[in-house]
């Protein structure tokens, strides 16, 4: 190993002078938190969400609260958002009598306790907060529920997927690609131009489906081989290590739902002990996208098994744009599947 400053220079990133992040090579971190705020406030404030119906008024006034982490990470134009917020917002509310007369005035609060990007493809919880008790201010209350909160879900969204499109980022991102290239004058040479297009169809194929990445993984339990096949295909030890719901058919053809229903797909191939191939997709990815799932598991002596995963086809980003599918997808293997299995059934390392 060189030591340091005696490496190969062509394979060292230089910070420039001029402190550019050239083609944003390196990470580039911008907190969006007040943004966020900003947005939020202007989306969330003076939204009316009943006026009249049933001679209830409703409306919501400002956001008062905003608390939490927001941030976008590019790197070569790929778009990274990460956000976990609690908002508090403020409404009001008046109850009328058929002549028009007033009944009852209240104030109270909306919370968003967690908005996050690993949730961006969920509904996220509400609570209406209120002193008053009285059945009156529960019809208000009931009514803000009912109907503010797909008023309010929309909002949200939109800046969800302002976050998935690079927040405060995105006009600096359009302007890059929108950018004019330079071109020269020359034309390439025509002995040249063979080659260099099989070298591309070349690069193409060994890249893959555009979109698209492959996730390999190899782990190794002291156990049997046909003991870890049944933890994977089977649905009450599924909801034992990963504490949630789970439904698994054993047979080929046959459908699973697993964490909760977040997972979702087929059996395509079984074979005990020896290999499990399933069509997998996540709730958030785009419809009609599936990625292959291929376990093999080796015995190379007794009471070892190593198992080998290769996961083809995972999207690159999610419904939303969020580019994270890949990174958190071999996560979910690692920590959640294959780090639960090893510490709850005890098989070591």
């Amino acid at each position: 190993m060189a030591k340091l400053g005696e490496g190969d220079s062509r394979w060292i990133v230089q910070d420039r002078p001029d402190g550019t992040n050239v083609h944003n090579w390196h990470w580039a971190e911008t907190d969006c938190l007040e943004w966020s705020k900003n947005l939020l406030n202007k989306l969330l404030s003076d939204l009316t969400i009943l006026d009249g119906e049933g001679n209830l008024f409703i409306k919501t006034k400002k956001v008062d609260v905003v608390t939490g982490e927001a941030y976008v990470n590019v790197r070569k134009g790929k778009i990274i958002p990460g956000y976990e917020l609690d908002i508090t917002l403020s409404w009001e509310g008046e109850a009328k009598d058929a002549d028009g007369q007033s009944l009852l005035k209240v104030e109270g609060q909306v919370q968003i306790p967690y908005l996050a990007d690993e949730n961006a493809d969920e509904d996220p919880e509400l609570k209406i907060k209120l002193k008053d008790e009285s059945p009156i201010a529960k019809r208000l209350k009931d009514a803000l529920l009912a109907k503010g909160y797909p008023i309010i879900l929309e909002k949200v969204r939109v800046y969800v997927q302002s976050m998935a499109k690079g927040g405060p980022c995105k006009e600096e991102l359009e302007v890059k690609k929108t950018a004019p290239k330079s071109t020269s004058s020359v034309s390439p040479a025509p002995a040249a131009a063979a080659p260099a297009k099989k070298d591309a169809e070349t690069a193409k194929k060994k890249e893959g489906k555009k979109g698209f990445k492959k996730i390999t993984l190899t782990e190794k339990y002291y156990c049997r081989a046909k003991d870890l096949f049944e933890i994977l295909m089977d649905e009450n030890r599924w909801k034992g290590f990963t504490q949630s719901n789970a439904k698994i058919s054993k047979e080929v053809g046959g459908e699973f739902s697993l964490f909760d229903g977040s997972i979702t797909g087929t059996n395509v191939e079984l074979q005990e002990g020896k290999l499990i191939v399933q069509k997998w997709r996540f709730g958030n990815w785009p419809d009609g996208i599936y990625s292959t799932v291929r376990l093999t598991f080796d015995e190379p002596e007794a009471g070892v098994t190593v198992i080998n995963l290769v996961h083809t086809e995972v999207p690159e980003e999610d419904r939303y744009g969020n580019a994270t599918v890949v990174e958190n997808t071999e996560r979910g293997w690692r920590d959640l599947i294959f780090g639960r299995i090893r510490a709850v059934f005890g098989f070591g390392i």
